[in-house]
């Protein structure tokens, strides 16, 4: 047994035992507290040595109690067979401060006994965030131990999303980049998967079949690549986009001359695969809403009925569990219980959560942040903005470099944002009508056992390529 093994063991006061490789946890309980802290810190912040310990001992930790990273797609498939519903999947992107933000998400779902929400991250969150899938997969699994929570854990891929420019000029280096990503987030335990084709819809063609050709091609292509990755036991779930959120709204004769180029294409290529669990639409929003120059977010004028007819169609047509709302997290509050009156299957938040830190930085840090960027984010400001807009739509790139400060911000504010947070996710999981769904994740939902080898060697996971400059 290597030192870093024995030292990583001895940071949970005896409550867990690495033996030739083997881990044994002899009090659960000891793990929802303070004691387990330092090995999350580890697993971010550690040498490249501790970091896969780190990783590997949360890993094994969660197999043992109980606290899997888990597909959803069982559920998704029981909801477009119409044995649940009412309800609306939050899907949470963890931007900052992981760790607390994630504590705050399973605090929440513990006392609401919720278990149908999802934790992602987008490609491009990736790279700015500085969080490979496997940090962010020990992270979200810590922060469920630390919290008592006990079931599957939904970690999603958010917006694997293919770059048009890049692939306008170098089509097969470009998608092989998005299955790079799918091969390293599979590996390190993202058993849900959005992919985001949409990008390649062209409207310039005569026919809404022709437009979504290369939507419904290119991701055939990846959602086969993404079976072929998939662990014993394991189905991931596939969502696939059929419009880029911010552009015009999504019709029924989109969806279905996607989802008919789709199944047809998949079918013939591998028949018997299974497809998608759910399709991505656009209804009206716009990802971290539209800012003003004051700072404030512009109304948003939703499509209620687009999504619901959407929804629709996706269950009773295909089988799904229905439409996907994304970048809806500065919606206003009276908006959200009308996702689970009108079927949406997931909904997609975000910049709310990172705004909420923000609001709460102290100013010294605050202005950090802004320095850092008037310094490396200038080229994006145009010249009819205002700083508050500059700095609205650019802070979230500071995440990543600054995020070993945000870590190790004062416990009383620390605590201070837990309970903003507290307030948030209480308020949107009871809108979203998720409380008690922990039942239905039962009922639906297996979660095989995966054991994973003492990592005795340099990591065997490649990191691919980044790329910052797309949707989140």
């Amino acid at each position: 047994m290597t030192a870093t093994s024995t030292t990583s063991a001895t940071l949970l006061g005896g409550a867990v035992s690495v033996t030739n490789g083997t881990v044994q946890v002899h009090d659960a309980a000891a793990l929802a507290t303070s004691r387990l802290d330092p090995l999350v810190h580890q697993a971010v912040f550690g040498s490249d040595s501790d970091k896969r310990f780190a990783r590997w001992l949360l890993w094994e930790i969660g197999q043992i109690v109980g606290v899997r990273a888990a597909s959803i797609h069982e559920l998704y498939l029981a909801r477009g067979a119409g044995k649940c519903g009412g309800f609306t999947v939050p899907a949470i992107n963890v931007r900052a401060m992981a760790y607390d933000t994630a504590r705050a998400i399973f605090r929440t779902a513990t006392k609401m006994e919720a278990g149908a929400f999802i934790l992602e991250i987008a490609r491009s969150e990736i790279a700015y965030t500085e969080q490979r899938p496997e940090e962010y997969v020990s992270v979200m699994l810590g922060a469920a131990l630390r919290e008592g929570f006990r079931g599957p854990v939904f970690i999603q891929g958010d917006h694997f999303q293919v770059n048009h420019k890049k692939y306008a000029v170098d089509p097969v280096t470009e998608v092989n980049a998005v299955k790079a990503l799918v091969t390293e987030a599979v590996a390190a335990g993202f058993y849900n998967i959005d992919v985001d084709t949409s990008t390649l819809v062209d409207l310039s063609k005569a026919t809404l079949a022709e437009q979504q050709r290369l939507n419904y091609e290119v991701c055939v292509d990846i959602t086969r690549f993404v079976r072929a990755a998939e662990p014993k036991g394991v189905t991931i779930s596939i969502g696939g986009e059929i419009g880029e959120v911010g552009t015009e709204n999504s019709t029924p004769e989109e969806l279905e001359a996607f989802m008919e180029g789709f199944n047809t294409t998949l079918a013939a290529e591998a028949p018997g695969m299974a497809g998608l669990s759910k399709i991505s639409v656009q209804s009206g929003t716009s990802h971290g809403g539209v800012v003003l120059p004051d700072g404030s977010i512009a109304d948003v004028a939703l499509d209620l009925d687009t999504l619901e007819t959407l929804s629709k169609i996706a269950r009773d047509r295909y089988g799904m569990a229905g439409a996907v709302q994304h970048g809806a997290s500065t919606l206003p509050d009276a908006a959200f219980n009308n996702f689970p009156k009108r079927e949406t299957a997931e909904i997609h938040l975000a910049t709310n959560f990172q705004n909420i830190m923000f609001d709460h930085l102290p100013q010294d840090l605050l202005q950090e942040v802004y320095a850092w960027l008037d310094a490396n984010a200038k080229d994006e400001r145009k010249v009819t903005d205002s700083d508050a807009q500059f700095y609205y739509k650019t802070r979230k790139k500071a995440i990543g470099p600054f995020k070993k400060k945000l870590w190790a911000l004062p416990a009383e504010l620390r605590a201070k944002l837990g309970a903003a947070y507290d307030a948030k996710f209480e308020f949107l999981f009871t809108q979203l009508a998720i409380g008690g769904t922990a039942k239905a994740v039962q009922q639906f939902v297996t979660v095989p056992e995966q054991r994973r080898p003492f990592p005795d060697g340099a990591s065997t996971i490649v990191a691919a390529p980044d790329d910052a400059d797309l949707s989140d």
